[in-house]
């Protein structure tokens, strides 16, 4: 029986190795779907922009700032700072924007009602009076272009939603910093335009986004209770048919965590609200009629990608038991160690930042590689950590609660675009 199990679970992290494999490769050596990076002029529509903001002081006047340089109509683009219950000055800055530019911004400033970023967009959507609406956290700073990257995807009417690619702004601070530059690099520039080039199942990120009211409306607005709202609503809009799309240079700039504590923190919270939608999706998504086969198969995958690494814990839990037990494993311990270094859920594998690397023009990056089994170890033990209290949390009554990511910036920045 211990036997089948560990058989079962080397095929279930070969088929992931060979997904990263396959993206690998179809991102250096495939045709590239970039399908509306040409839309450069056009009779640009109204848009709202929503920036989710609990206790920004020191990020939110950074992307106040850069929303008010964007290259993008006045008259047609409505900047709403939604200050969720916000205990420090991030009401006194957002104000002190307000009196300095008039009619430019309308802050929503949220006192009160159910915490997370869900249930303050969903009260946001009050001031939302535009079809088409973006979504940032208030530590990102957009470019000059963004706007129009993300709003030009939207001339297409099946498009539900739009993602940006995300780059890190405080990449030479500390190693954390340059793993997860790393990270970020092989998980968007590799893995989230291959999905877009093989027409799977590009995800809806949360920030850096763009969505359509009316398809939003359709399928019953933003999810309140769910901890990913993000991974909720790709979905959810996948379901009822609307297509999200990934646009690799439409770049904004984030602020990664600078410290493990909170680096952790962060993945728990990412593998709780993804495991949650798996447990709300996996098998509603296989019966979908409309849905096409390379979208269901994608997005089964995709819906287990946090569930890997307690998968991978178990293989070699299970790889030890069997060799005390005197089992021929050895060609299956092979194999695991081989998938294992190769892949690891959600989080990009060493061969994608390879490639990563490469597309982006900045070799010397790839001399980190082999600390990135520091930042894998620590992703390992984070999600099996988060599945464990997950599996625990209804036996003991307790509820999901969202962690807001700590911020460490300390003045303002500047940002520069990086090859693509």
């Amino acid at each position: 029986m211990l036997l089948y199990l560990f058989g079962t679970v080397i095929l279930l992290i070969c088929i992931y190795m060979v997904r990263h494999y396959c993206f690998t490769i179809n991102r250096l050596i495939n045709e590239q779907r970039h399908p509306y990076v040409d839309i450069d002029t056009a009779d640009w529509p109204a848009v709202t922009v929503l920036i989710a903001a609990h206790n920004e002081e020191a990020v939110v006047a950074d992307i106040l700032r850069a929303l008010l340089e964007i290259d993008y109509p006045k008259e047609r683009l409505t900047i709403v700072p939604v200050n969720d219950r916000s205990s420090d000055r991030t009401r006194e800055i957002i104000d002190s924007f307000v009196e300095r530019y008039p009619g430019r911004i309308q802050p929503f400033h949220r006192v009160s009602g159910k915490p997370g970023k869900a249930a303050a967009l969903k009260d946001a959507m009050a001031y939302v009076k535009t079809e088409i609406m973006l979504v940032f956290d208030a530590d990102y700073v957009p470019g000059k272009a963004l706007v129009r990257q993300l709003v030009a995807p939207f001339f297409d009417p099946e498009v539900g939603s739009v993602m940006g690619r995300v780059v890190p702004l405080n990449v030479g601070k500390k190693l954390l910093t340059r793993l997860l530059d790393l990270e970020r690099s092989g998980g968007y520039q590799v893995d989230q335009q291959a999905r877009m080039n093989l027409r799977f199942v590009p995800q809806y990120g949360g920030t850096v986004a763009g969505v359509r009211k009316s398809a939003l409306e359709e399928i019953g607005g933003w999810n309140e209770n769910a901890l990913a709202e993000d991974t909720d609503l790709t979905f959810r809009l996948l379901l009822a048919g609307w297509k999200t799309v990934y646009e690799n240079r439409a770049e904004c700039y984030e602020e990664v965590p600078e410290r493990w504590p909170v680096r952790v923190r962060q993945i728990m919270r990412w593998a709780k609200g993804h495991n949650q939608v798996m447990v709300r999706y996996a098998t509603s998504l296989p019966r979908c009629g409309h849905v096409s086969w390379r979208e269901r198969l994608d997005g089964l995958l995709l819906l287990g990608v946090y569930a890997m690494a307690p998968v991978m814990l178990l293989g070699w839990l299970l790889a030890l038991l069997l060799f005390y037990a005197g089992a021929p494993i050895g060609g299956g311990v092979a194999v695991l160690a081989l998938a294992a270094f190769t892949t690891l859920g959600n989080f990009a594998a060493f061969f994608e930042i390879a490639a990563a690397t490469r597309l982006d023009g900045s070799r010397l990056r790839i001399r980190l590689l082999p600390c990135t089994l520091l930042g894998f170890s620590v992703s390992l033990v984070s999600v099996c950590r988060a599945t464990w209290q997950q599996i625990l949390e209804p036996f003991q009554r307790k509820e999901l609660v969202w962690h807001k990511t700590e911020r460490s910036r300390s003045e303002p920045v500047a940002v520069e675009g990086r090859a693509a």
